[in-house]
């Protein structure tokens, strides 16, 4: 969610959340699916409000919804359903402008970009350089933004944008620390380069020696590591999704994403913007791919994935089960319009049961 919609948000303030939004310890509260007509999956996932939302996904997919989810309009990229494009990632600042971006080796790592709702769609990057794959993108507000590619040459490679994402630029990477052996990023539910407040990002990692996440204070230029506690060593383990309220109060979501496999330490919390991370107390009890804080609440998160949603409601120490439905992303606007996307089309908002 961009810290433009954020600090438009804040105007409206814990009253209406009060009002309109399920109970800051969700206990009234579930997933209500809502019908979107199609089989994508969708692991990009934009909440503007209780009424609003795009979500993105395979086969170039892109849908809008203005009415809380009871009607969907198609509004996917021709270029990229002809394509068949894996859109992973979206970031909407309103109802009208969005950016969105495939995945995948070379020129299939693209930035799309709408400023009226979809109807017309313009590719502002494409990948010139066939060592890239870029997994995430992030804006801190509606003009600055940052996308993330695995390492080339041995460092994850950042592209940045300073017109609400008309051009794009590869930063130098002097300030990029080297990446592991066999470190990447995950492209599992746009999540893995997030941002909070003005000039902070941070960059989730796995398929290494250990899970770490990497911070910037400066839009993207110099970055500091840290290791997490999450599970690591293997391809298929690492962070898959980070969640910062503010500039120091953070969560760290993964584990292993094969199916079966366990996935002890699947999540983690961090009190000084990721410089340290400690282990969930009680963590989810398998894999996570997506989490996000809820709104006005103080300690108040989900967390979701293939086998179910979490919450907590001390910041990131306890969890509990919420939901058993498949899950891919989760993403939470300011007037605590709560939105999750996934697989088979799935895509539901948290209401009151």
């Amino acid at each position: 969610m961009c810290a433009a919609i954020l600090a438009v948000g804040v105007l409206a303030g814990p009253a209406y959340a009060e009002e309109q939004g399920p109970a800051t310890d969700l206990r009234a509260a579930g997933w209500a699916l809502k019908e979107t007509g199609t089989a994508a999956r969708f692991r990009g996932l934009a909440a503007v409000s209780r009424t609003t939302a795009w979500v993105a996904g395979s086969k170039g997919t892109v849908l809008r919804t203005l009415d809380g989810g009871r009607t969907w309009q198609d509004v996917s990229p021709p270029g990229a359903v002809a394509e068949e494009l894996e859109l992973r990632d979206i970031e909407a600042f309103d109802a009208r402008r969005a950016v969105a971006l495939s995945i995948g080796e070379g020129e299939a790592s693209r930035v799309l970009r709408t400023e009226d709702g979809g109807a017309t769609w313009t590719e502002a990057f494409r990948n010139p350089d066939p060592r890239a794959f870029y997994d995430c993108l992030t804006f801190f507000d509606a003009r600055h933004g940052l996308a993330m590619s695995d390492p080339v040459d041995g460092k994850f490679r950042i592209l940045a944008t300073d017109d609400g994402g008309r051009h794009w630029r590869v930063l130098p990477g002097e300030g990029m620390p080297a990446a592991l052996p066999g470190e990447a990023g995950f492209a599992a539910g746009g999540q893995c380069l997030v941002s909070a407040g003005p000039r902070d990002a941070w960059l989730a990692t796995g398929g290494g020696p250990s899970a770490r996440v990497l911070h910037s204070a400066d839009r993207g230029r110099t970055w500091r590591v840290a290791e997490s506690t999450l599970p690591a060593g293997d391809p298929a383990r690492g962070v898959f999704a980070l969640a910062f309220r503010d500039r120091t109060r953070g969560l760290a979501v993964g584990g292993d994403y094969r199916a079966g496999q366990a996935s002890p330490q699947a999540a983690a919390v961090s009190s000084d913007g990721g410089r340290t991370w400690s282990g969930a107390t009680t963590p989810p009890p398998a894999y996570r791919s997506g989490a996000a804080w809820y709104p006005y609440s103080g300690g108040t998160a989900l967390a979701v994935g293939p086998t179910g949603t979490d919450v907590t409601t001390d910041g990131g120490r306890n969890w509990r089960p919420l939901d058993a439905g498949s899950f891919d992303t989760v993403d939470c606007a300011p007037d605590t319009g709560c939105w999750a996307a996934g697989e088979k089309g799935r895509v539901a908002r948290l209401e009151r049961r």
